[in-house]
């Protein structure tokens, strides 16, 4: 699978394709759904597949701080992408000249850019500047340029709709199983493991650090996880936050993981770690004592979690 970053990249051999684009967050199984419709009919065209999607989300833009929390990273967007049987992402970097993009510009590079085959997008799909762009402007202009546009239609899920919003609810409830079956795979955060104060190391736990590179993220607190890093599987417990009782001043949560029954160097590698079970919310102690204890209850709650699931 290819990345192309921008439409200046853009290349013969990526022309005619089918197309879908959108946020994607989380690659559930509603999106799977659109993604093997896609793959479908590319089959069918003898052409690639085509995902376009932006960085940041839109929201992310116009307000980080308070945009919805993300199931999926890029990186792990793309990863899901290429499983799911897509050929080319196009990545286009949200700023202000894309925000002020006209939907005459839009359709444009749909047609001179890309020269699409086919496009598929939910009737309720705006696009170009104050999202003045709809579906019946994409029917007309496939019928002036030669491409097809089909509807997508709504996947449910016990008579609901799947959606990244119904999923980040499961999470934040702490129904993994849900959420599992919603998305179609664990739900996991991947990252490269990184330095971090080597403060669980002088309280006799150690932790791999993983930056989340987000405000605001689906989960907080500390949960029962498994871990597949280097090529090995492992269990663990895993404390998505700011650790408030050791950085007061921190905005941006991070992960933190302590792996049972394991004594390496994790840094450098990188890490998937997949939540299985919410033991409590993060909280302020009084000391670092206090901390310790909470931390070894904790490591009990996570093994008794995995030996009554075993």
């Amino acid at each position: 699978m290819e990345v192309i970053r921008g439409i200046l990249n853009i290349r013969e051999r990526h022309r005619g394709c089918v197309v879908t684009m959108g946020n994607f967050d989380g690659v559930h199984t509603g999106h799977q759904r659109i993604l093997a419709a896609v793959r479908q009919r590319a089959d069918e065209l003898g052409v690639q597949t085509l995902v376009i999607c932006f960085e940041p989300q839109p929201k992310e833009f116009f307000d980080e701080f308070n945009a919805p929390a993300r199931l999926t990273r890029f990186r792990e967007k793309v990863e899901l992408f290429e499983r799911y049987g897509v050929d080319l992402v196009l990545c286009l970097q949200f700023n202000e000249q894309t925000r002020q993009m006209s939907a005459a510009r839009f359709i444009g590079m749909l047609v001179d850019d890309l020269g699409i085959s086919s496009l598929y997008v939910g009737d309720d799909f705006r696009f170009g500047h104050d999202r003045s762009g709809d579906f019946e402007q994409l029917l007309q202009a496939g019928a002036t340029h030669g491409f097809e546009v089909l509807n997508l239609h709504t996947i449910a899920y016990e008579q609901e709709r799947v959606s990244s919003t119904r999923i980040r609810d499961c999470l934040n409830a702490g129904d993994f199983g849900l959420a599992e079956k919603l998305l179609g795979h664990a739900y996991s955060i991947s990252g490269k493991v990184v330095y971090g104060r080597q403060l669980g190391r002088t309280l006799g736990v150690p932790t791999a650090n993983i930056h989340l590179h987000r405000y605001v993220t689906p989960i907080a607190g500390v949960y029962a996880c498994e871990v597949q890093v280097g090529g090995q599987d492992y269990q663990g417990i895993a404390n998505v936050g700011v650790r408030p009782t050791v950085d007061e001043a921190a905005v941006k949560p991070i992960l933190e993981v302590h792996l049972f029954d394991f004594d390496g160097d994790l840094y450098g590698s990188t890490a998937r770690v997949i939540f299985r079970h919410k033991i409590r919310d993060e909280q302020k102690f009084a000391g670092l004592d206090d901390l310790k204890a909470q931390i070894h209850r904790d490591i009990e709650a996570a093994r008794g979690f995995f030996e009554a699931t075993a």
